[in-house]
């Protein structure tokens, strides 16, 4: 057996524990959430969907995607995207007064959900979202990790996950790497761990559903017969609520 078949093995070996973890963890929190959720489809609602830097990776995972709920708003701002600048995003992340724009834009009502991604919870941008949208009545949804929040300077003065509603925490280490254990210098396992956990509150809300007797607004893959044609009328019902669907 070759070297680098051991690391690879002992890296998805890694990987299966910390998902396994994740899955134990926020069992009970994620029938919450899913219950949020729910209720605010039934109700007509939207889901916001948000975060900054590399967290925007689990906002691209939540929107217009095959098997995703089309009720979904991504918001954010160019500045906050690392692709536009790298150290400037970090700057804005940082900003107070950033969110409010964000969410003044979106709106935000009473019967929708704002799910904010943010690992280190602690700078002004995610931690002033939950604030902003627990001030106009909105639950909010942390997917966070408390222990990175933990170690991290509180820049806000809280933390995303003291003023969230519920808390989904991919208990992501200080730091982020993950390899070698012994002394991590590399392979982040926040965007892996968040995925899990959004795909996680997908197969509970797929399941409650069922139960409760409601259809669910799921996109289907527009690169499969008919997937076309039955997004169409989605795509007509949450268009001009939803304008990332232009």
């Amino acid at each position: 057996m070759t070297t680098d078949t051991v690391t690879g093995s002992d890296y998805g070996t890694l990987v299966r524990t910390h998902l396994a973890r994740v899955e134990q963890h926020n069992a009970a929190a994620l029938d919450d959430v899913a219950e949020l959720v729910l209720a605010a489809v039934q109700a007509d609602g939207t889901l916001l969907t948000a975060g900054a830097g590399h967290s925007l990776a689990a906002v691209a995972e939540t929107f217009y995607r095959a098997g995703g709920l089309a009720c979904v708003r991504p918001i954010y701002h160019p500045e906050l995207l690392p692709m536009h600048g790298a150290i400037s995003s970090t700057s804005a992340e940082r900003r107070s007064g950033l969110a409010g724009e964000v969410l003044r834009e979106a709106g935000l009502a009473p019967h929708d959900v704002l799910f904010v991604f943010s690992t280190s919870g602690v700078n002004h941008y995610p931690v002033e979202l939950a604030q902003e949208a627990a001030n106009a009545g909105c639950p909010v949804v942390a997917v966070t990790s408390v222990a990175s929040s933990a170690q991290a300077p509180r820049r806000a003065g809280v933390t995303l996950a003291e003023v969230a509603t519920v808390v989904l925490d991919n208990l992501v280490p200080p730091g982020d790497s993950t390899y070698p254990a012994e002394a991590p210098v590399t392979a982040a396992i926040s965007t892996i761990a968040t995925a899990f956990l959004w795909n996680l509150l997908m197969v509970r809300l797929v399941d409650q559903a069922a139960e409760s007797g409601v259809r669910l607004p799921l996109w289907r893959s527009a690169n499969v017969e008919g997937g076309d044609a039955a997004n169409a009328e989605l795509l007509r019902h949450y268009q001009t609520r939803i304008p990332q669907l232009g």
